[in-house]
């Protein structure tokens, strides 16, 4: 199938109960973006584009389930700029750049995210820490990182509609979850018992469910869920190092030859 993928339409989403709506400001998805550029769970692109293009497949021909098919995509270019080279992060500017996912394409997103990262108990889904927003971020942004990612993963996202269309005659997000899930089966792991016809987009699948954990793990109730307290201030007097520890960091100076940087009483 050939996907003309323009700007933001509003009112793009199909005709599903559920609609995404991101609950972050721009500046808001701006620093999550930041932290997601230094997260360390980051995934990098493992050969999902080194395969030659599958041929479009007809929505019609049922039996195309069972071959492999690979969207067309039509991407208009990112010619926005990025921020220069000494960017405010405390204050980043409203908008740097246009976001280009479509409505229709972050719905889709926040299903798949939710269906990665479901709700526990208190801790929130991906969806509702606004992970789908962080990633329009990502791929919207114009350096060269995240345009390597965005064809990869709009790709991902049209293959999955497509792939919804041939096994159920309709989009993912109108599918029922054991029809959701019977596809995400197929595509959630790209190992030895992958058929031949998922290994591209089971690839694909990998750099989105990555950029999907990692944007959860880069939101203040991600980093929570996992213990991190980072950047918290101990509560109460600090009580400084021990005499032992004074004494240790002393000799180990002295040996250095440092003893100009040895503790002092003030």
């Amino acid at each position: 199938m050939t996907h003309e993928i323009n700007q933001p339409e509003v009112g793009a989403a199909d005709d599903a109960s559920y609609h995404y709506q991101s609950g972050l400001s721009r500046r808001q998805s701006l620093k999550l973006l930041a932290a997601l550029a230094a997260s360390t769970m980051l995934p990098t692109l493992s050969g999902c584009d080194s395969a030659p293009p599958a041929a479009p497949v007809n929505p019609a021909d049922k039996a195309a389930a069972t071959t492999e098919h690979w969207p067309q995509l039509n991407l208009k270019p990112i010619t926005a700029k990025g921020y220069g080279t000494d960017p405010n992060m405390i204050l980043p500017p409203e908008s740097p750049w246009p976001l280009t996912m479509s409505a229709a394409q972050l719905t889709l997103l926040a299903l798949l995210s939710d269906i990665l990262i479901p709700r526990e108990g208190d801790v929130p889904s991906a969806s509702e820490v606004d992970a789908p927003a962080i990633i329009d971020e990502w791929i919207s942004a114009p350096y060269p990182r995240q345009q390597q990612d965005r064809p990869v993963i709009l790709a991902a996202l049209a293959w999955i509609d497509d792939e919804a269309t041939l096994r159920f005659g309709s989009n993912f997000a109108s599918l029922k979850r054991p029809q959701r899930l019977a596809i995400i089966d197929d595509i959630a792991f790209d190992n030895a018992q992958t058929k031949p016809q998922f290994q591209r987009i089971a690839k694909a699948f990998a750099l989105l469910r990555g950029l999907v954990v990692a944007a959860f793990f880069s939101t203040p109730q991600g980093t929570k869920d996992i213990g991190y307290v980072g950047n918290t201030a101990i509560g109460g007097d600090y009580p400084g190092p021990t005499p032992e520890a004074k004494a240790h960091l002393d000799k180990v100076l002295a040996d250095l030859g440092l003893k100009e940087f040895a503790w002092q009483s003030v």
